[in-house]
């Protein structure tokens, strides 16, 4: 957001029902209120060694304290400035993987915070986020002392959002995920016991901290099992067991992609070598021509194009739909230790809503933009032949995401568009790229527009003719 929006400072509506700080807005600069009450924890918390240590693991983003007129005075302890990261992901839009290390990277975070003293007060995945391809936490507020004897407190919220969701993916559907987008506290452990298979019952971990787990929340009110928990002695020993119980149950649990309809997409395509490396040379002399600083890739599959940019140190976004494929990106982005790329699940029909509180909590896609560039490399036939999407409605969508645009026009001549039009009727009498380039011209300029050797494909650079904002 820009103009007037810049010129004040703005509380963030994802961050609310902590009393303990917030985090607010000042121009392009964000900040992060902690509150009187946090004082006795965030002085542990940096006192302690915690923060050294979890910051040089990269567990932790790290911040400095800075002198700055906070929001509300009358409730200030201090005023820090986190570490920024690039893009704002939801668990939602994570593949398994993602959402398997970011469970694993909060237990090892609350197994170190014990040993200073400290423990989680709450495992919410919307505090874990993906910087340089590892998950990091980027609430400094969510730790609070350890008094010898309690329960984690934060146990039903992890396995709310981690275990349950994880296990769904694993044992019934991938697909299953989305399920984070209607609970967004979280999977309700008595649906989850529900949905799981029957034999997920002689899992012992699942059986402990999902099946049982559901069990005992229904035998009593909120409330009461609230007191209980607050209440329940545990010993030290007892609760790292917990958390090396919960570790073994989120690693035993694997999804491996098994090939979707577009999985082996670059093995099963209709370019050949010359046509692909071409294509190639066109999108690498684009990103030297434009020289972008972000750049989302709609569509990428496993991220071959989205390489393109992350290895130029671009930060890349590679979006696709396709959950098979997204955990193809993933597992190289960990193989290879790249830092540039983060891939997400995208379903560009029905993108990512501004969900929960006043919708307001978590950001819908363009909110979190625009990008510098964005590619949107052989998709616009699935988006105007599959899906019925006008050109024109296309045109002024992208040209809201990003300055630039590369962009691929794949014709009706073409293997991929025959395919998608074998069993329906062709009703798409104006899909040709004079008209596609016509339609676009509306909302961009019209840079560059090649050929695609050995193929009848058109790349084309484009500008939007009015900036995103």
């Amino acid at each position: 957001m820009t103009n007037k929006l810049q010129t004040k400072k703005l509380r963030l509506g994802a961050s609310f029902r902590d009393p303990n700080g917030f985090l607010f807005q000042d121009g392009e600069m964000l900040y992060r209120q902690v509150n009187q009450g946090y004082q006795e924890n965030y002085d542990r918390l940096m006192e302690s060694g915690l923060y050294d240590a979890l910051v040089k693991a990269g567990l932790l983003v790290a911040h400095s304290e800075v002198e700055v007129k906070p929001l509300e005075p009358g409730t200030a302890y201090k005023v820090i400035q986190p570490e920024r990261i690039g893009f704002i992901s939801y668990p939602y839009e994570w593949s398994f993987s993602q959402l398997k290390d970011a469970a694993l990277a909060t237990l090892a975070i609350q197994r170190r915070a014990m040993k200073h003293g400290l423990s989680l007060k709450d495992s919410s995945a919307y505090n874990i986020q993906f910087r340089d391809g590892k998950p990091v936490l980027i609430d400094t507020l969510s730790f609070e002392v350890y008094p010898e004897g309690k329960a984690w407190i934060a146990y039903r919220q992890f396995c709310q959002h981690f275990l349950a969701p994880l296990a769904l993916m694993a044992h019934n559907d991938v697909r299953l995920s989305q399920m984070m987008r209607v609970y967004i506290d979280g999977i309700p452990l008595d649906l989850a016991s529900k949905l799981l298979p029957r034999r997920t019952r002689f899992n012992f971990g699942l059986l402990s901290h999902i099946h049982l787990h559901a069990a005992a929340q229904q035998r009593y009110s909120d409330k009461t099992v609230n007191k209980q928990t607050a209440s329940r002695q545990i010993n030290q020993n007892a609760f790292m067991g917990l958390l090396q119980s919960l570790d073994a149950s989120v690693r035993k649990l694997t999804w491996n992609p098994a090939g979707t309809e577009w999985g082996e997409y670059y093995e099963d395509t209709n370019y050949s070598e010359a046509a692909m490396q071409h294509k190639e040379a066109l999108v690498v002399e684009y990103l030297e021509r434009i020289q972008p600083s972000s750049v989302w890739d709609l569509g990428a599959n496993t991220g071959r194009f989205s390489r393109l940019a992350s290895q130029r140190g671009i930060a890349t976004v590679s979006f696709d739909i396709d959950p098979d494929a997204v955990e193809k990106n993933y597992r190289q982005i960990r193989a290879n230790k790249e830092k540039h790329i983060l891939p997400l699940l995208l379903d560009l029909t029905n993108p990512s809503p501004a969900m929960g509180w006043a919708h307001a909590e978590r950001e819908a896609l363009c909110q979190r933009g625009p990008a510098d560039a964005v590619f949107a490399l052989a998709l616009v036939h699935h988006l105007a032949i599959a899906n019925n999407v006008p050109l024109g409605m296309l045109a002024e969508f992208l040209s809201s995401l990003g300055s630039w645009l590369v962009i691929e026009f794949v014709p009706k001549s073409d293997s991929q568009v025959k395919r998608l039009l074998a069993t329906r009727e062709d009703i798409f009498p104006d899909y040709d790229v004079e008209n596609f380039q016509k339609i676009f011209e509306q909302y961009f300029k019209v840079h560059a527009n090649y050929a695609v050797a050995d193929s009848d494909r058109h790349l084309f650079l484009m500008e939007a003719r009015q900036k995103p904002q």
